[in-house]
């Protein structure tokens, strides 16, 4: 073998060995320094949708996964126990009212008798029961008012325009005040969580422009951060029976970036596309990594004039 081809044989190796090198450096900004991640997830505001009067189910109207409108009813409380409950109600304030209007009419009449008819301690008498009356009758008018606010709260419809999901009650079921029956997903509420290394966050600048790539087709759907957030849970000092740090004796060297939770507001939505809380997908912050390079930039021009 000639001594012209060992050279370009070296030469080859040294070329290639330097492409990937340049190749690996390249894949390590873009892995492990630029602004993205794909630890991101699609969220949504989920409102628990509860009884608020307890009573046996007669009516469900919606089915899981339905679309509904703000106002639409959802399921239906045993109304006649209610309804029953107002009628009571309403003949209880009658009753005061009656008994409210006698006792005046008592107290106006002995108002105007003469001392020597009616004593003063009677007229006394006569006006307290007048007030006692009208603390019974507004005592009642409350009783009535609640009895028409539960039975309109017998009525369950949904707070905002969504999606049922979970959807657990049936006809028949005895709906608890506060238990749970559905989970109502707001359709206005969607937005992103992207979990950024603490490396990253220098990077990261309120409103920044975002790309988010789905999981489910790499669909692109444009957003900007709305909010850093500005704790997070320290695993490592818990808090002890005394209230006290409890500090993990142990360190290890290789220590892991936290990861903060960055909310992003989804701006621009493709046509067709149905969000769904939960699912998986990848953060990409475009101004973040030219701040990065204006920075390699400026860290790399110093050492080129030395």
């Amino acid at each position: 073998m000639s001594l012209l081809s060992k050279i370009f044989r070296i030469l080859i190796t040294l070329v290639l060995v330097g492409v990937a090198l340049w190749m690996g450096r390249g894949a390590w900004d873009n892995y492990m320094e630029s602004a993205w991640t794909r630890d991101g997830r699609i969220k949504a505001d989920v409102i628990n949708i509860t009884a608020d009067v307890a009573g046996t189910v007669t009516e469900v109207l919606v089915h899981d996964n339905q679309l509904v409108q703000k106002g639409d009813i959802l399921f239906v409380v045993d109304k006649d126990r209610y309804e029953n409950a107002l009628a009571h109600a309403s003949a209880q304030l009658a009753a005061m009212q009656v008994e409210k209007g006698r006792r005046s009419s008592e107290a106006s009449r002995r108002a105007g008798l003469d001392n020597a008819i009616v004593s003063a301690e009677s007229r006394e008498t006569a006006e307290f029961a007048v007030g006692t009356a009208s603390a019974q009758y507004q005592a009642a008018v409350t009783a009535r008012n609640l009895a028409q606010l539960n039975l309109e709260r017998t009525v369950v419809r949904a707070p905002v325009t969504g999606y049922v999901t979970n959807l657990n009650v049936f006809v028949g079921d005895f709906a608890a005040v506060g238990a749970a029956k559905l989970a109502l997903i707001n359709r206005d509420s969607y937005y992103a969580v992207g979990y950024f290394e603490e490396t990253k966050l220098p990077l990261l600048k309120l409103n920044d422009a975002v790309e988010l790539r789905l999981m489910s087709g790499d669909t692109l759907v444009k957003g900007h951060i709305e909010s850093i957030a500005h704790g997070i849970t320290d695993r490592d000092a818990p808090t002890g029976r005394e209230l006290l740090a409890d500090v993990n004796p142990t360190f290890n060297w290789v220590r892991l970036a936290q990861r903060v939770p960055v909310r992003i507001h989804i701006d621009e939505v493709p046509k067709g596309l149905e969000l769904v809380s939960g699912t998986t997908c990848s953060v990409v912050i475009p101004a973040a990594q030219s701040r990065l390079r204006q920075s390699q930039q400026s860290q790399q021009a110093p050492q080129t004039q030395k």
